[in-house]
């Protein structure tokens, strides 16, 4: 959806999410939540596991008022396991897929909320979690070999306790960056799930049929808790075009 004004808050002041307790998260995404809204957005997608682990439920039980949504990004990746979409309540039932490998922040994998959702869906699914410690901060300073032999040495350590996953889950927004690092620890027949397009497409299915929510923003804005020259740096040598941070 290229045309599709956004706003974009980074809050890279305090990131990583995934070595906090569960209320210091909530606070700060809460925080940045609110930040959003400031800015007109009505719709705002946690795109970070950890926030959409340990936050989001608190969030939209307690907090949410009425005319806004916060939506996380781990509902797509799990329709897309299950097969089945997310307003579909029926009992859980079997599934193609018996052995999944998680790996995700240490947060994220102490909340248990993946598996929570997936048994929602699902019956006889075996996961087995792997915290990888150190992967985002290593991606975030741009030291590709660190966080490559990281990545290796976490998927290492899965396969001792599930020797034959038949599917991974990256659970985190990182991960994606080193997908192929991934994929090759853990062979080619271990099928991997990154969230980047079933986030997108999911994004996009939504807004077709709830376009209230898209907005009357005209120009994308990013911002960032952090400093502005470096994250705007680092977004313009990921996204490989200018991208300009502001304040937040």
């Amino acid at each position: 959806m290229p045309d599709l004004p956004l706003v974009y808050y980074g809050d890279n002041a305090n990131a990583p999410y995934g070595v906090r307790d569960s209320d210091d998260i909530y606070q700060l995404t809460c925080r940045g939540v609110e930040r959003l809204w400031a800015e007109g957005c009505d719709l705002v997608i946690l795109a970070c596991n950890t926030a959409s682990a340990a936050a989001l439920r608190r969030m939209q039980e307690t907090w949410i008022p009425e005319g806004k949504r916060v939506l996380g990004v781990f509902v797509p990746l799990i329709e897309s396991l299950t097969e089945r979409q997310w307003g579909d309540n029926t009992p859980p039932r079997e599934v193609a897929v018996k052995h999944v490998a998680l790996f995700a922040t240490p947060a994220t994998v102490a909340s248990r909320a993946f598996q929570r959702e997936l048994a929602f869906r699902a019956i006889g699914v075996d996961v087995e979690a792997q915290p990888c410690a150190g992967v985002v901060d290593a991606i975030e300073q741009g030291d590709e070999l660190l966080a490559e032999a990281l990545v290796t040495s976490h998927v290492e350590a899965l396969k001792r306790r599930m020797p034959h996953p038949e599917a991974a889950i990256l659970g985190c927004t990182h991960y994606p960056l080193m997908q192929s690092t991934f994929q090759k620890a853990l062979g080619e027949s271990v099928k991997v799930y990154s969230q980047a397009n079933l986030v997108a497409e999911s994004l996009e299915d939504y807004l077709a049929r709830r376009p209230e929510f898209v907005g009357s923003g005209t120009r994308s804005a990013y911002l960032t808790t952090g400093d502005p020259k470096r994250v705007s740096g680092k977004a313009t040598q990921f996204l490989r075009h200018a991208i300009s941070f502001e304040s937040a």
